[in-house]
C-alpha cells in the first residue's frame, strides 16, 4: 500500500472514531463535519474524500456499535449454558445494559434516517440482521416444529417488545425507570411471552390430537 493510501486509511479510521466519540458525547444531532475535520486535522471538504456522505459515516459508526452489541449478547447467551428460556432473558437484559451504558450510540442506531431516495446498503442491513440470531437460536430449541418464517416473526416480535421497554425505560424524562427495576421488568416480560408461546403451542398440539 502506498503512503498516500495509508494516510487516507488512517484519516478514514480517525474520522470514524472521532464521529463515534462525538455521537457518544452529543448525540446524533451534535455530529458536525466541521468539528470532525478540525479534530482529525483535515479541511472540511476533505471529509467527503474519506466517506461518501454523512449517512455513510453514521452507518459506519453504527456498524461498530452493532459489533460491540453483538459481543455483549454473545457473552450473555453463552454464560453458564442456560436453558433456552433463560438464555432469552439474559440476552434481553444484556441488551438493556448495553443501551444504558452506550445510550447516545444506541439511540443513533434508531434515530438515523437516510436521505430521501437513498437505501441502507446491504453491508449495514447484514450487520443489523445478524443480531437476530441471538433470539432465533433459542426459539428454534423451544419450538422445533415452527417454520423459519414463523420463528423469524416471533424473534422480531420479542425484540420489538424488549426494545420498546428499554426505549421507554431509559427515556430521560418523567417515564424514566431505574435500571435495576427495568431489568426486572424486562425479565418478567420475556418469561411471560415465552410461557404464553409454550402454552399456545401445547394447545395447538392438543387440538390436532394424537
Amino acid at each position: 500500500m502506498s503512503k498516500a493510501l495509508e494516510r487516507r486509511e488512517k484519516l478514514r479510521t480517525d474520522l470514524i472514531l472521532a464521529a463515534e466519540r462525538m455521537i457518544a458525547d452529543r448525540g446524533l444531532s451534535g455530529l458536525k463535519t466541521r468539528d470532525l475535520a478540525r479534530e482529525i486535522g483535515c479541511a472540511n471538504g476533505a471529509v467527503y474524500n474519506l466517506v461518501a456522505d454523512v449517512d455513510e459515516l453514521i452507518l459506519l459508526v453504527g456498524s461498530r456499535t452493532l459489533r460491540r452489541l453483538d459481543e455483549a449478547l454473545s457473552a450473555a447467551e453463552s454464560s453458564d449454558a442456560p436453558l433456552p428460556q433463560e438464555a432469552l432473558v439474559r440476552i434481553a437484559i444484556a441488551y438493556c445494559d448495553f443501551a444504558a451504558e452506550n445510550l447516545q450510540l444506541w439511540r443513533a442506531l434508531f434515530e438515523h434516517r437516510m436521505e430521501a431516495g437513498k437505501v441502507v446498503p446491504d453491508w449495514s442491513v447484514d450487520d443489523q440482521m445478524r443480531l437476530f440470531r441471538h433470539i432465533y437460536q433459542p426459539l428454534v430449541a423451544l419450538f422445533p416444529g415452527r417454520s423459519p418464517e414463523e420463528l423469524g416473526i416471533t424473534a422480531r416480535s420479542l425484540f420489538s417488545a424488549v426494545h420498546g421497554m428499554v426505549a421507554l425505560g431509559l427515556e430521560q424524562k418523567l417515564v424514566a425507570v431505574p435500571r435495576s427495576a427495568l431489568r426486572k421488568e424486562i425479565a418478567g416480560l420475556v418469561r411471560a411471552m415465552i410461557d404464553g408461546l409454550i402454552a399456545q403451542a401445547g394447545q395447538s398440539r392438543a387440538a390436532v390430537g394424537p
